[in-house]
């Protein structure tokens, strides 16, 4: 991965944390004063608010995982156990906006059942618990990446013991 790549991804993820605490700062509390006021949400409502904190959060984790793995790279220290960590995180993360993603189509299909006349329709519901699956097929992929980085870190430290027993030889 070039230089100049891994400056550009780094600014784009910087720039998403940056809209995220934004989000988070200003957004939420004023979101939270309507459904806390006169004639505010009930308890869908309030699901649904904590749902898009939660997805926040763990979108702030995965951008923040990046980022230090992009930091290993520019170090070319990425094919190590400390690379693990992160990419570990990544897959939690993207595991649990999969299970958020759901909860929504949870969320929508209760509020159906109790809010009649506000219904959203039964093949969006449908779109959203495919989403969910998407976004777990995501983690899947990327803990199939995992499983590639744990290869690639085991043939470099037996080529590092092949060349060390090479040495010794000659």
């Amino acid at each position: 991965m070039s230089a100049v790549s891994i400056q550009i991804l780094r600014v784009i993820i910087v720039i998403a944390l940056l809209g995220s605490l934004m989000v988070q700062v200003l957004l939420v509390p004023s979101g939270w004063r309507e459904l806390t006021g006169p004639g505010g949400g009930g308890p869908l409502s309030y699901a649904l608010a904590v749902i898009a904190v939660l997805g926040v959060a763990a979108l702030q984790v995965i951008g923040v995982s990046i980022l230090r793995l992009l930091v290993l790279v520019r170090r070319g220290r990425v094919f190590s156990p400390r690379a693990f960590r992160w990419v570990d995180l990544i897959i939690g993360a993207v595991a649990a906006e999969a299970v958020l993603v759901f909860a929504v189509a949870v969320t929508a299909a209760i509020a159906n059942r109790t809010h009649p006349g506000d219904e959203l329709a039964p093949g969006a519901i449908g779109m959203i618990c495919g989403l969910a699956l998407v976004v777990a097929g995501v983690a899947l992929v990327i803990t199939v990446q995992r499983q590639l980085l744990v290869q690639a870190v085991e043939a470099r430290d037996r080529a590092a013991t092949l060349q060390s027993e090479l040495d010794e030889v000659i």
